[in-house]
């Protein structure tokens, strides 16, 4: 089942994080992606990073969605959910040849591509 809220937005703009974006579709990274249609934290970040991914030449087959949903504690069910400690979300998890490279949780302070891409690149 794939996630609405990764249809890539129209409205995208890199707006200077270019190189960061770029490094998305550089190698064959796998990008699991928790979420859920409902949390707000996903309408709005998630379009643009589907946005991003389409943008970077990301084959759509090497993308993961992972709809969640919220207990009444505030826990989150899933996928993968328990396997990959999620607790927040959206959650964005980049693994290169099964180990993962770089995590992206919900409130960073770059929109997710930015972020990951950020990771990737670093020494």
């Amino acid at each position: 089942m794939e996630l609405e809220t990764m249809q890539p937005s129209a409205d995208f703009e890199p707006a200077g994080y270019e190189q960061s974006i770029a490094a998305l579709g550089e190698n064959d990274y796998d990008f699991h992606v928790w979420g859920g249609d409902w949390c707000i934290d996903c309408q709005q970040q998630l379009p643009d990073f589907g946005a991003a991914l389409e943008s970077a030449g990301v084959d759509r087959e090497s993308v993961h969605h992972y709809p969640v949903e919220k207990q009444e504690d505030g826990s989150k069910t899933g996928p993968g959910v328990e396997e990959y400690g999620i607790e927040y979300i959206p959650t964005v998890v980049v693994e290169h040849d099964g180990q993962e490279v770089a995590r992206f949780v919900e409130s960073e302070n770059l929109p997710i591509a930015a972020y990951l891409g950020k990771e990737i690149l670093a020494p």
